[in-house]
């Protein structure tokens, strides 16, 4: 079978909580694929309304859920998806904010009604019929609720439709977390402590933890080289100028050495040692 036919068949989904999160967690290995064929789609769980906006941005929206999910259609633009499946949900905002008791938000959701969060995202597995689904880690990266929520629901929902077919009928084959480079964040509390702050209360309101991130990252057992798409991750992640750019992570040409080759930690099949072992999502997938 011709490579180019080959590629077409091949299809990824991916399971986030914010618009932004597609673009800084793995934009890179978004527009590699999708540049090699591979029909991309995102789930968006939220509206990313309870981020923290600069004003002049926030003025020129009707509000901050408008603003958020125009930043994911332009990245989403750059980045070349198939498809967007947006849930609508209200963002829960950081772990022990009154936010979190919101019945419109994803964590309460999950909290009270999993099987409703579970139900959407199984349902849009079968109907994108993806060979690899990739979501968040267990911590959900840095701890946020929504990713917690999604990342929980994700695997129950690729578990159930593996343990539900029948021979011969479709089921994912794999699944992945994203991986924040482990020398980055290292890098980040490094530079945190040099300026005499404490790195358990980073960010704009303080309510991020980088000892519990670093606590939390496993070591990737795939490594996607990105380099020619660095350029391309770049503008996608420009399009969510009212959460940084991207930026958050240390100074760009950091950013790029170690981005330059995406690490995922591998779920499904499960590994049994912490090694590299892969450099392509697809590796050992079977096409029909």
């Amino acid at each position: 079978m011709a490579a180019e036919s080959r590629a077409a068949e091949r299809r990824m989904l991916l399971t986030f909580a914010h618009p932004d999160d597609e673009s800084f967690g793995m934009g890179g290995a978004i527009a590699k694929y999708v540049a090699e064929g591979v029909d991309v789609s995102l789930i968006c769980t939220t509206n990313g309304d309870a981020g923290t906006i600069p004003q002049a941005l926030r003025d020129q929206y009707e509000s901050i859920a408008a603003l958020r999910l125009a930043e994911l259609d332009c990245a989403s633009a750059k980045l070349g998806f198939k498809e967007v499946f947006k849930l609508g949900y209200k963002d829960s905002g950081m772990m022990g904010a009154e936010s979190t008791n919101d019945p419109a938000c994803s964590w309460y959701v999950w909290q009270n009604e999993p099987e409703r969060l579970i139900a959407q995202i199984e349902e849009i597995i079968r109907q994108v019929q993806p060979q690899v689904v990739v979501t968040f880690n267990e911590y959900g990266g840095y701890g946020h609720p929504d990713h917690i929520a999604v990342q929980a629901a994700t695997v129950a929902a690729f578990n159930r439709v593996r343990e539900g077919a029948a021979d011969g009928e479709y089921q994912p084959q794999k699944l992945y977390y994203t991986n924040i480079p482990i020398g980055l964040i290292r890098f980040g509390i490094w530079r945190t402590r040099l300026r005499f702050k404490n790195p358990r209360k980073v960010g704009i309101n303080k309510d991020i933890d980088m000892i519990a991130i670093l606590d939390h990252a496993e070591p990737p057992n795939v490594r996607v080289n990105v380099t020619d798409y660095m350029d391309i991750w770049q503008e996608a992640n420009a399009c969510h100028a009212s959460q940084g750019g991207g930026g958050g992570f240390g100074p760009a040409w950091l950013r790029r050495l170690i981005g330059a080759r995406q690490g995922f930690r591998r779920v499904h099949p499960a590994p049994n040692h912490n090694r590299i072992d892969e450099d392509d999502l697809f590796d050992g997938v079977t096409l029909a």
